[in-house]
C-alpha cells in the first residue's frame, strides 16, 4: 500500500489518548513509507496525523471541501492540497488516491465515510481493504453492531470480512495487507443475492 485515506474527528477529545494516537498512526504511515490521503484539516486528530506524517517526511495529501477550506481550517503544510465543492468529490478522491482506509475515532462525518468505503467495497466500487483502528475500545459497540447486521441477514456472507478492525496500527496494517478481495454485489447473479 502507497498510500491510505485515514478518516477521523476534527475534533480534539479531552481524553488526550486520542489526539496522541492519531499522531502515532501518522508516524507510523512515514516511518512506513506510506503516504495519508485525508481532509486536509489542521484541527483534532486529522490535524494530529497530518503533523505526526510531515513531521516523519511523510507524504500527506488533503482533500477538503471548499466551505471548509475558506473557513480558515484548511491545513497548508501539507505535500498536496485539493479543495474540492462538496463532500461527495471529497469521498471519491479519497477512493481514487488511496490503497486502503483506515478509520480512527471520530464522530458522524468518520461514520459517513467509513460506512461509505464499505458500502463501495461491498458493491464493487473499489475492492481495496477497510480497516478499523479500535484503540481504547472506541468501536467496541459498532463491531457487535456489525456483527449484528451480519447475523440478522443483512450482510451476505461474503462481505462479512469487508471490515478489518485490530487494536493497534502495527496489527491493523498487517491484516490489511493480507486482505483478499470479496466477491462483490455487481458479479453476482440473482441467486447469490
Amino acid at each position: 500500500m502507497k498510500r491510505i485515506a485515514i478518516y477521523c474527528g476534527s475534533a480534539t477529545p479531552e481524553d488526550a489518548r486520542y489526539m496522541q494516537l492519531a499522531r502515532e498512526v501518522g508516524v507510523e504511515l512515514a516511518t512506513r513509507g506510506i503516504g495519508v490521503v485525508y481532509g486536509g484539516g489542521r484541527l483534532g486528530l486529522m490535524g494530529a496525523v497530518a503533523s505526526g506524517a510531515l513531521d516523519k517526511g511523510g507524504e500527506v495529501i488533503g482533500v477538503i471541501p471548499e466551505a471548509l477550506a475558506n473557513s480558515e481550517v484548511a491545513n497548508h503544510d501539507c505535500t498536496e492540497l485539493h479543495t474540492v465543492t462538496g463532500m461527495h468529490q471529497r469521498k471519491q478522491m479519497f477512493t481514487d488516491l488511496s490503497d486502503g482506509f483506515i478509520t480512527l475515532p471520530g464522530g458522524v462525518g468518520t461514520m459517513d465515510e467509513l460506512w461509505e468505503a464499505m458500502s463501495w467495497a461491498q458493491l464493487g466500487y473499489h475492492s481495496k481493504p477497510v480497516g478499523l483502528l479500535n484503540t481504547l475500545g472506541f468501536y467496541d459497540d459498532l463491531i457487535a453492531f456489525n456483527a449484528k447486521m451480519a447475523s440478522v441477514g443483512f450482510v451476505r456472507p461474503a462481505h462479512q470480512t469487508i471490515l478489518i478492525s485490530a487494536e493497534t496500527i502495527s496489527e491493523l496494517l498487517e491484516a490489511m495487507t493480507n486482505y483478499q478481495p470479496h466477491k462483490p454485489i455487481f458479479s453476482m447473479s440473482a441467486d447469490d443475492l
